[in-house]
């Protein structure tokens, strides 16, 4: 599957800029996991908990899901791969009012945790992930 939409990527992070809003784009991705069949998991608000504690946080929320069955296998390669999942995509807003998905890549998630074996699984999740934030650029 080749996606052709701009993405950036630094330090394990792949970047996508969002052509809607940060709650539009949250809904854009969980209905989309939810047509994928993928268990999700939930949204923290992080926005909200740092006005609560008071602090100034533009727009950002997280956004968790994934699949116990692929997901586990990174688990099963090393324990450690743990802190990775569920997948997690972070929907933030700029100071300029640009609005970004953003998630771990899932070749420096294999290489941050030494797992060798399991490429061809690493390559389905990255397909999917790929999927999933194209929901948030227009047509």
């Amino acid at each position: 599957m080749a996606l052709t939409f701009p993405v950036i990527a630094s330090d394990g992070v792949v970047t996508v800029k969002s052509d809607y809003s940060v709650r539009e784009t949250v809904a854009r991705i969980k209905k989309d996991v939810a047509k994928k069949g993928i268990t999700f998991f939930g949204v923290i608000d992080q926005a909200d908990l740092g006005h609560k504690a008071g602090n100034k946080v533009l727009p950002s929320r997280l956004v968790m899901f994934g699949n116990p069955a692929l997901g586990t296998t990174f688990i099963t390669a090393n324990p450690e791969a743990g802190l990775d999942w569920p997948v997690r995509v972070l929907v933030y807003q700029t100071a300029d009012g640009k609005v970004f998905a953003a998630y771990s890549d899932f070749d420096w998630i294999a290489k941050r945790h030494g797992i060798t074996s399991r490429k061809a699984q690493f390559e389905m999740a990255s397909e999917v992930i790929q999927s999933i934030t194209s929901a948030v650029k227009k047509p």
